[in-house]
């Protein structure tokens, strides 16, 4: 999805709402420039809970760093995202995306099953009780935008991927949001897509890691280490380096829950 940066950057930013169920500060709006408008997300800074795990910087510029890491691979996982002032201080603003009305027997990308009935074009990531105590099965989709979003969460460490965060918006494309816990330097990956774990990934994904790699000794990791610290950086590179080493999705860490809670 396109939208012209000057709209976003230099738009006249005008809230509509907050968003209640969001931990921070979130509210929804839109950016009008020359008569043209687009609803956003705006997140600013002073809405934003201490976490101790992450105690640097702010979770509006690791959104930011997200995207960045994002368009690097040419994956445009994240919907478009800058910081910028508005109405509440300095925020993300990241372009809203509508997600596609479901037709009669479609689910959401990630979806609760019964146990044992995996349907065909899908994968199961763990088996549970659900709050009736009837046994079930997390599964996604078994395609190739969950793939990039499951890499692209191993190299960026995301803490946080539930299935309410993978966003279809019916194109053909599939958007990650709430990037706020990532690039923390300890493993602390958490996501509903554990479905691939330890099968290869595919060549060209492990391509697109190789150029990120080798981005990020240069220009591209002297931008992000405006928006994250000299160690989480490393961190990163050492991640990617992982990733073209195994050449699999990887496992989840014994030393941290794996899936985010609530997984929706």
């Amino acid at each position: 999805m396109t939208v012209n940066p000057e709209l976003l950057a230099l738009g006249e930013l005008s809230l509509h709402g907050r968003l209640v169920a969001a931990s921070n500060g979130t509210y929804q709006g839109s950016v009008s420039l020359d008569g043209e408008t687009a609803t956003v997300v705006y997140k600013p800074i002073e809405g934003e809970r201490p976490l101790w795990d992450f105690p640097d910087g702010t979770l509006a510029q690791r959104e930011f760093a997200a995207y960045v890491v994002s368009e690097a691979l040419g994956w445009s996982v994240v919907p478009p995202t800058l910081l910028r002032d508005g109405p509440l201080g300095e925020g993300m603003v990241q372009l809203w995306i509508d997600e596609a009305e479901l037709g009669p027997g479609e689910t959401e990308l990630v979806d609760i099953v019964p146990q044992g009935r995996v349907p065909d074009g899908w994968v199961g990531v763990l088996d549970a009780l659900d709050g009736r105590h009837n046994p079930v099965t997390l599964v996604h989709a078994d395609n190739d935008a969950l793939r990039r979003m499951a890499v692209f969460d191993a190299v960026v460490n995301n803490a946080d991927r539930k299935g309410g965060h993978v966003l279809n918006p019916g194109d053909g494309r599939v958007y990650g949001v709430d990037h706020g816990v990532t690039f923390n330097a300890d493993d602390k990956l958490r996501t509903v897509l554990w479905g691939w774990a330890g099968e290869p990934i595919p060549p060209g994904l492990l391509d697109d890691v190789r150029r990120l790699a080798d981005q990020l000794a240069g220009g591209l990791g002297q931008q992000l280490c405006e928006l994250v610290t000299a160690v989480e950086l490393t961190a990163t590179r050492e991640r990617c380096s992982t990733l073209l080493k195994t050449g699999t999705f990887p496992y989840p860490s014994d030393d941290w829950p794996a899936i985010p809670w609530p997984a929706f």
